[in-house]
């Protein structure tokens, strides 16, 4: 055993999470920060390996379709061309698909979408991958396309249809409002496309860098279908230019591996920008109806609605999607009567699966546009309306009925922005402050100013029974210790996050994430529902209190340092000697509180938490010409703990931003199940130029389960933002405006 020194001049701080630096509640620099403003973060795109192959994709150019023949001859007769696999090629199930297995690899025979994959090709160089793919000749027998997702019930072509039933099915109000509303198809936009890089191990089996929210769920659809065992691939996290949902699903990912497998070589797939407008998944479009009854006091008496998404053509996470939609139909309110149907249909449009806010947007913009028009009609102020309305802990949810035994701060939200001051409406002629900026087609002579609000609700983690956890280890080393996950970082920091927690945990400053591979480590689960800081935090947090206990026991020392193992005061023991004395290390498995299925009414306990966050916006626009400017957006949030505040308030703005972007620019136009405007030329995101200032209040009432009491903070910024925008548009221009985005045609037209 090595001999502990004993420095004369160290003394240790009495308090493990307060002494550290750079442990929670600080704005801790990120690690990944300075290589991403420089450009020199590896993203998966960037990688290389020696000898690589590049892989390309021929696709549907019909939403629906019978593939008569396909001849791969003047794809293989070219030069450079290593491999051209269809689906017969692909062992295994050949199918895949992240809660049912409905899609094939590439095309079975069917084309059910457009821009559905039928072959893929492997070649020296991207630009012959690519020629290659468009030689490949294909001919097809158009089928009728299903492209309506009203038809699509009809005819009960649906993935999932959810009924909630609640309450006094007879009970009226006094006062009844009703509206039909939309929402748009909206992409998540990731500004890094889908990539991967797939290595052969020369057995068999191959190591898979690809861009993913869950590298588990993954591996497991890829053994599935390509018919292998599980330790012949192993899927790495690795770095990722954004995702909110859009990586969930596979895309390349098998593609990828099965042209390694086949040439024996590496090969790199990325698409370009419009290839990954039809490789992702999109945001479901929403068809709703709502009815609310209130009495005159303002008192909702009952609420009833159904919920018309469209799934597309697989189904992804529609059924998960449609759950939340429906279970969140009424927002943050209590009322004893409700009666909600929820459909997902299937068509041949895109496939829809997850976008920050999981089906709590749509039916957001639907429940808080009729909490205005319910305002109006009774003469409320609409925050008063909402606030004598508001759900608190101890209420049951009005539309499962399930308790609310966690921190559900609604009340405090809503007087904390309504108390927040407008910003001045001082006129400027600033062309940058007029709706159509710089254009200078809007005098200031010509704006409108209108001011409106949203609030939201929100589920933590997954529900309905879900076995959701996550896994994560501590390693003790020579210098600190290291935190090992497969919990993706795609940019929100949680690579950061998860290093203070073992920081305060452990009272050590030098900590390290290292991100394993599938058959390193267990599963962190998905980079999804802002559970990854609750789960993975959650278990980076009993691994690092475990560790800590183990270094103490093992020489009786009472506090740990950087320095090493104390006692009474006194180094005992430095942390390179401890670490040469045997390692330390603990693995910790964390699960979030039980959650079940509803029942045949959609009643039970789903949702193993929530999250609250309200929104008011103020808007100018020119009514003659439909231009729209947000001036600012003030917004408060329950966020349980905040354990890095910059982080916080980036999430806050970034969400806030998107939430922006579906309530009056972006969409996807779809015409016969084909998208129109698949570049950033044609579908608009908003821009810097765009971006409203935002004031933020953070609640703090910390949760029950959530490390050191935090909320995950992910998603809530994007949901009630857009009600708020429209409703704002709404006030500046007194038309209706029952649909997102609100396009200037809806503004100027009849």
């Amino acid at each position: 055993m090595t001999v502990p020194t004993t420095p004369d001049t160290q003394t240790a701080p009495a308090s493990a999470e307060q002494r550290v630096n750079a442990g929670i509640g600080r704005s801790v620099l990120r690690p990944d920060g300075i290589p991403k403003v420089k450009g020199n973060f590896a993203y998966v795109s960037d990688l290389q390996a020696e000898g690589m192959l590049h892989g390309a994709t021929a696709r549907s150019p019909f939403a629906h379709a019978r593939l008569v023949s396909i001849d791969l001859t003047p794809a293989l007769a070219m030069n450079g061309v290593k491999a051209v696999i269809v689906q017969d090629d692909v062992p295994g199930t050949a199918m895949y698909g992240l809660e049912h297995r409905d899609q094939p690899v590439l095309c079975d025979g069917t084309a059910r979408y457009w821009g559905e994959p039928v072959a893929v090709v492997a070649a020296e160089d991207p630009e012959t991958a690519k020629h290659a793919a468009a030689a490949i000749v294909m001919e097809w027998e158009e089928l009728d396309t299903l492209d309506d997702p009203e038809e699509a019930d009809a005819i009960d072509s649906v993935f999932r249809r959810v009924k909630v039933r609640r309450g006094d099915q007879d009970a009226h109000g006094e006062v009844v409002i009703e509206g039909y509303y939309e929402v748009g198809t909206q992409d998540q936009a990731p500004l890094g496309p889908e990539a991967g890089l797939a290595l052969p191990d020369g057995e068999g089996g191959v190591d898979l860098y690809g861009t993913s929210q869950w590298v588990h769920a993954d591996h497991e659809q890829i053994v599935a279908a390509l018919g292998l065992q599980p330790d012949q691939i192993r899927c790495h996290p690795a770095g990722i230019g954004g995702a909110f949902g859009a990586r969930e699903d596979m895309n390349l990912h098998i593609h990828c591996c099965l042209l390694a497998l086949v040439t024996g070589r590496p090969v790199k797939m990325v698409y370009d920008r419009a290839e990954s407008f039809a490789g992702h998944v999109h945001r479901h479009p929403a068809r709703m109806w709502y009815r609310h009854e209130a009495n005159r006091d303002g008192t909702l008496v009952r609420v009833q609605a159904k919920l018309l998404l469209d799934g597309g053509a697989y189904m992804s996470t529609t059924g998960a999607v449609i759950g939340n939609a429906t279970y969140f139909a009424v927002g943050p309110y209590k009322v004893d009567s409700v009666a909600i149907d929820g459909v997902g249909a299937k068509t041949n449009n895109p496939p829809c699966g997850a976008m920050r806010g999981f089906g709590a947007v749509q039916s957001c913009f639907g429940h808080e546009t009729q909490m205005d028009r319910l305002a109006a009609e009774l003469a409320m102020d609409p925050m008063v309306l909402r606030r004598l309305n508001a759900l608190q802990q101890g209420d049951p949810m009005s539309t499962t009925g399930q308790i609310i035994t966690d921190s559900l701060p609604t009340v405090d939200v809503m007087d904390a922005l309504v108390a927040m001051p407008l910003p001045d409406d001082t006129d400027s002629d600033n062309p940058l402050h007029l709706p159509g900026g710089t254009g200078l087609t809007t005098s200031r002579s010509h704006v409108r100013r209108g001011v409106g609000y949203g609030v939201s609700i929100k589920n933590i983690a997954f529900s309905e029974g879900f076995d959701d956890y996550a896994e994560a280890r501590v390693v003790l080393t020579s210098v600190g210790a290291e935190v090992h996950t497969a919990a993706i970082e795609v940019g929100q920091g949680l690579v950061t996050v998860c290093a203070q927690i073992a920081r305060s945990a452990l009272g050590l400053e030098h900590v390290a994430v290292v991100f394993d591979d599938t058959s390193s480590i267990g599963s962190a689960g998905s980079t999804s529902a802002s559970r990854q800081t609750q789960l993975t935090g959650n278990a980076v947090l009993e691994a690092a209190r475990r560790v800590r206990e183990m270094a103490l026991e093992r020489i009786g020392g009472d506090d740990l340092t950087d320095a090493g193992v104390w006692r009474n005061g006194e180094l005992i023991m430095s942390l390179d000697a401890l670490y040469d004395a045997g390692p330390i290390e603990f693995t910790a498995r964390y699960r979030h509180p039980a959650t079940f299925e509803a029942d045949e009414n959609g009643q039970g306990t789903l949702h193993a938490g929530f999250a609250i966050a309200a929104h008011r916006a103020v808007v100018e626009v020119d009514p003659e010409l439909g231009l729209i400017r947000v001036v600012r957006i003030d917004t408060a949030q329950d966020v349980g703990r905040v354990l890095n505040p910059q982080s916080v308030i980036g999430q806050i703005e970034g969400g806030i931003l998107q939430g922006v972007g579906l309530a009056y620019m972006e969409e996807l136009v779809i015409q016969k199940g084909k998208i129109l405007n698949a570049s950033f030329t044609d579908y608009l995101l908003p821009t810097f130029l765009d971006a409203p200032d935002v004031e933020a209040i953070l609640i703090e009432e910390p949760g029950e389960w959530g490390p050191f009491g935090a909320k995950g903070v992910g998603e809530p910024p994007t949901i009630s933002s857009t009600p708020a925008v429209a409703a704002a548009i709404r006030d500046a221009v007194g038309k209706p405006l029952n649909r997102v985005p609100i396009l200037p045609e809806h503004i100027v037209g009849v």
